[in-house]
């Protein structure tokens, strides 16, 4: 399927692993221009030197403020066809163990940025009258998940703004849609096999092989997969999709509007 995509210029954030790379390949591999945000400098130099004339990059914890400012100085003047809001997760822990200072935390780090993100890059948008944006969160938004109390409540909060943003701004040619993973062969899972690991004293990998046999698929979902669906949303092709929270978990939500 030809999406499009040739030399349209999106920013992706959290560039360099799990989902975030491999949107980030997905979008270069349709032609796209691509503005790889992540903290890492050696990554992103790696993935400039695959695609030394389709992609640029900036070295940034994109959940700083600081970041911002500096973010649209390398945009300039282009047109933002789509904003891949990603970055890691807050850590696993449950709600007795989170203090106020770990809820603090996580505002800054799930919901605070990704306002802010959004503040800047829409102005462009809304004088285009088009773009896409697209956040990964979590099935923690439709079922609340062992040990991810953080993100059971402040990625809620996401959904709730990104759906009002679908709602207020609905004929504006801009799209906003969620995507919520769960039980992906990605880092991200790590901390969780780390937490049930020590929770229950067994290793890491038996961890690894409880969230296998939760997940009612019969395996851990894959990167590259979950980049299809992604890429699509920020395609124009998407046009008629907007205020959504799409799961992507391999059937682990049991509730009927999953």
């Amino acid at each position: 399927m030809n999406l499009q995509l040739q030399d349209q210029f999106f920013i992706v954030c959290g560039a360099t692993s799990g989902f975030g790379e491999a949107i980030a390949h997905a979008l270069l591999a349709e032609g796209a221009q691509v503005l790889a945000v992540a903290r890492t400098a050696e990554k992103l130099e790696q993935l400039q030197q695959q695609y030394p004339s389709k992609l640029e990059y900036m070295v940034a914890d994109i959940t700083e403020p600081s970041s911002i400012q500096p973010l649209l100085a390398l945009v300039g003047q282009r047109q933002i066809h789509g904003v891949l809001v990603n970055a890691g997760g807050p850590p696993a822990m449950t709600a007795v163990e989170a203090t106020l200072s770990h809820w603090d935390e996580a505002y800054r780090s799930v919901l605070r940025w990704k306002i802010a993100l959004v503040q800047a890059v829409l102005p462009s948008m809304q004088a285009a009258q088009y773009g896409r944006m697209v956040f990964i969160e979590s099935a923690s938004v439709k079922q609340p998940m062992e040990n991810l109390v953080l993100s059971n409540a402040m990625r809620l909060a996401v959904v709730g703004y990104v759906k009002t943003l679908s709602q207020e701004l609905a004929n504006s040619g801009i799209t906003f849609n969620v995507l919520a993973p769960a039980n992906h062969a990605t880092n991200a899972m790590n901390r969780l096999f780390k937490k049930r690991s020590e929770q229950s004293g067994m290793s890491i990998e038996d961890a690894r092989q409880t969230y296998v046999q939760q997940t009612p698929v019969g395996f851990l979902g894959h990167a590259e997969d979950f980049a299809s669906l992604a890429v699509w949303l920020l395609s124009d092709t998407s046009k008629f999709i907007t205020g959504q929270t799409i799961s992507v978990d391999g059937g682990v939500v049991k509730g009927t509007f999953s």
